[in-house]
């Protein structure tokens, strides 16, 4: 399954441009077919598959229920038809305050950093994004950090994407540096797939930039599933961690991967053993073409609970709903 040259192996970029690849190819690396599929495979999705090397390493070969392959692999229910769906399930439009900047909540400033991620999540809410028209470039830069720095209140930048984690060190390192420069902004933010995907993009160069800001630094990575907390994977978070950076992680509740609570469990502890906190547990946002990963609320609720009877309070996670127009995310428990 390893078909990649050696290089592909230490080189971050590398890994992140071989990521792209074909219904056919993934399937065939991991010993299947669209026959072992029942509603079958897109074969040429609108939203691309984008699957690094070393996450498409971690996937059982022969097993169509793989929870890692479930998470990227194009399935015919994408094209079922689905009620209710959105393309801007959490009208972020309508938080847009200048170019690349959406401002949801008071304290905080969020920038688009990228358009680029290195894995596409089938499940993911900005799927549907023409970030040409969203994301912070660098013609866009002072009107986004302007508005920042004219408002006193946000002591909090966020970094998402796409995946922040997807740019250069050296666009990286510049943007952190401007945002770094607004005196009142204390703490620097990223949100990132890419820590447990591709973990050698863990190298000195960003070791030594985050650890060199004057910022607290604290990254939120993504994962679902203990299965994607490899041996690289957790030596790269303890490269972070040694670096002085807060570590915490979030997750989306998915059906077929981790809606049962000993499955959580298992991986709130390996996240844990990493040194990282797990943060929140998102329920899955009305997004076109992702209905199949849904796990209603009622089911939601018996998880969590579960969770309760097997995990000190201090490892589980917050399970949360984002709802358009509310001021902050919204806990299961106060979901109508």
């Amino acid at each position: 399954m390893n078909a990649h040259p050696p290089h592909i192996w230490t080189d971050w970029q590398a890994q992140q441009r071989a990521a792209r690849i074909s219904s056919a190819d993934l399937l065939a690396a991991v010993g299947l077919s669209a026959a072992d599929f029942p509603a079958g495979v897109i074969a040429a999705p609108e939203f691309p598959l984008s699957v690094p090397p070393h996450f498409l390493s971690l996937i059982r070969p022969g097993d169509r229920h793989d929870p890692l392959l479930r998470q990227v692999l194009a399935r015919g229910e994408e094209a079922a038809p689905q009620p209710g769906r959105l393309t801007d399930p959490l009208a972020e439009a309508d938080y847009r305050a200048a170019p690349g900047l959406l401002r949801k909540y008071r304290s905080r400033a969020l920038l688009i950093a990228s358009g680029a991620c290195a894995i596409h999540c089938r499940y993911c809410f900005r799927r549907h994004q023409d970030y040409g028209e969203t994301m912070l470039t660098r013609s866009r830069e002072a009107e986004a950090l302007a508005a920042i720095a004219a408002d006193s209140l946000i002591d909090e930048v966020i970094l998402s994407g796409g995946d922040p984690l997807s740019l250069p060190d050296a666009r990286l390192a510049a943007l952190v540096t401007a945002i770094a420069a607004i005196g009142h902004v204390t703490t620097l933010r990223l949100h990132s797939r890419t820590l447990t995907t591709i973990p050698d993009r863990v190298t000195p160069a960003l070791l030594a930039l985050l650890a060199g800001t004057r910022l607290r630094v604290v990254i939120v990575a993504h994962s679902n599933h203990a299965n994607e907390i490899s041996a690289e994977v957790a030596a790269a978070l303890g490269r972070l961690r040694a670096a002085g950076i807060t570590l915490f992680n979030q997750s989306v509740l998915l059906a077929g991967v981790n809606n049962d609570a000993a499955t959580i469990a298992a991986h709130c502890r390996r996240l844990f053993a990493a040194g990282v906190l797990p943060y929140y547990m998102h329920l899955t946002d009305p997004v076109a073409g992702a209905a199949h990963f849904d796990v209603g609320e009622a089911e939601a609720r018996r998880i969590e609970a579960g969770l309760r009877g097997l995990l000190p309070g201090y490892l589980v996670p917050r399970f949360v709903r984002e709802v358009p127009g509310r001021e902050a995310k919204t806990p299961l428990a106060d979901l109508s």
